[in-house]
């Protein structure tokens, strides 16, 4: 997270971040950007604030509205680094007074509510600057918002949520508890008697755990840089290298990862894409030595779902379809990792490439034709 210093700027000599006032100060006043609705794809405007929190820090207040569609979103971002140590705060509502507490709510905070067994996980809403009050409608309103599918799709569902809704809304009453765990360390509840300390709220700070570092996008300074080459980082990697089309030799990409079949063992799966002739084409490798026994499977096809079986054909297999006295030997085909309908698909494509005047596999006879080059006859009979 990028850190915005208080130096001058734009030659005014003063603070980038000024202190909340309803003062109509022409200082402290918004920036106005045109921006994209992302909502009907037409121009709205963005409103950018840089202002203080009273006994917190710096933050940076974006709001976005579009006059075509009437969306609008709102949006707070820390103004400073991460912190050293993540922050917990434990508030006791008691009165419809607590409910106007100010809350800054970083997007990696989670938000808790013991006596309801309710949390809002962390990065499934955007950084808010609200009151106590405005998170519980916030959250109410995600829960309302697919409320009529439910009640199409899953009605007993849909009248648990509405009971949770009821006690959601009965909160605005107090008593409960509110906890806001940030390892960040930039979230923040009012404290409304500071500078003096409020007996109704609690503030642990505490070290980040390895997982909470790695959500946060930094790394603890013991941690120890793993290889580049071990074997658990490359079954979570996708690695790509590049290549020419096999079809029009434009440059393009490979990717290439290791993959654990269910089973059975481990294979690589490397897939070409041609972004310029839009060319495909996937292979598989076994990831483990050659075995000492070879291996004969034998499948009868006694429904069309037997078509979508997943199907590993290593480069050294031979297929046999003894209902059509068809044989394709080894290597014709490459490895594998598909359905029985994409390779009998691929075998299809093979055979139609065949010599003209042979027969194919599905029965096709190449019949009055006139062979120039590599050209084949495009209207095949069948016999």
């Amino acid at each position: 997270m990028s850190v915005i210093a208080e130096e001058n700027v734009r030659g005014t000599g003063g603070s980038v971040f000024k202190e909340i006032s309803a003062d109509n100060d022409e200082d402290n006043q918004p920036t106005e950007i045109e921006s994209l609705c992302m909502n009907c794809y037409q121009n709205g405007m963005t409103r950018i604030l840089l202002t203080k929190i009273p006994f917190f820090k710096e933050v940076i207040i974006s709001s976005f509205t579009c006059p075509n569609c009437s969306w609008s979103n709102t949006e707070i971002q820390s103004a400073g680094r991460i912190q050293d140590q993540g922050i917990a705060y434990t508030l006791k509502v008691k009165s419809k007074q607590d409910m106007n507490r100010e809350v800054v709510k970083a997007d990696s905070a989670t938000t808790r509510i013991p006596e309801l067994d309710f949390e809002i996980p962390p990065y499934t809403q955007k950084g808010s600057l609200s009151t106590i009050e405005g998170l519980i409608d916030r959250a109410v309103e995600g829960l309302e918002q697919d409320q009529q599918l439910r009640n199409a799709t899953a009605p007993e569902v849909a009248v648990k949520i509405d009971e949770f809704i009821d006690k959601l809304k009965n909160l605005k009453e107090g008593g409960f508890t509110l906890v806001i765990d940030d390892p960040s360390g930039n979230s923040f509840v009012e404290n409304p008697f500071a500078p003096q300390k409020d007996e109704a709220l609690s503030v642990s700070h505490y070290k980040r755990t390895p997982q909470q570092d790695a959500q946060l996008g930094i790394k603890a300074e013991d941690e120890e840089e793993k290889p580049s080459n071990d074997i658990d980082c490359m079954r979570n990697e996708v690695l790509t290298f590049n290549t020419n089309c096999p079809e029009c030799n434009a440059p393009a990409s490979t990717n290439m990862k290791l993959v654990q079949i269910p089973h059975f063992k481990e294979v690589i799966i490397m897939a070409t894409n041609c972004d310029d002739c839009g060319h495909r084409t996937n292979e598989v490798k076994s990831g483990g030595a050659t075995e000492e026994l070879g291996t004969k499977i034998t499948l009868h096809l006694t429904d069309v779902s037997d078509m979508s079986r997943d199907l590993l054909k290593s480069e050294t297999c031979s297929i046999l379809i003894p209902e059509l006295e068809f044989e394709l030997g080894m290597a014709a085909v490459g490895g594998k990792f598909t359905t029985l309908e994409g390779l009998l698909k691929d075998i299809k494509d093979l055979s139609m490439d065949s010599a003209p005047g042979n027969h194919c596999w599905l029965g096709y006879l190449c019949h009055g034709c006139t062979v120039i080059g590599r050209k084949l006859c495009t209207t095949p009979v069948l016999i």
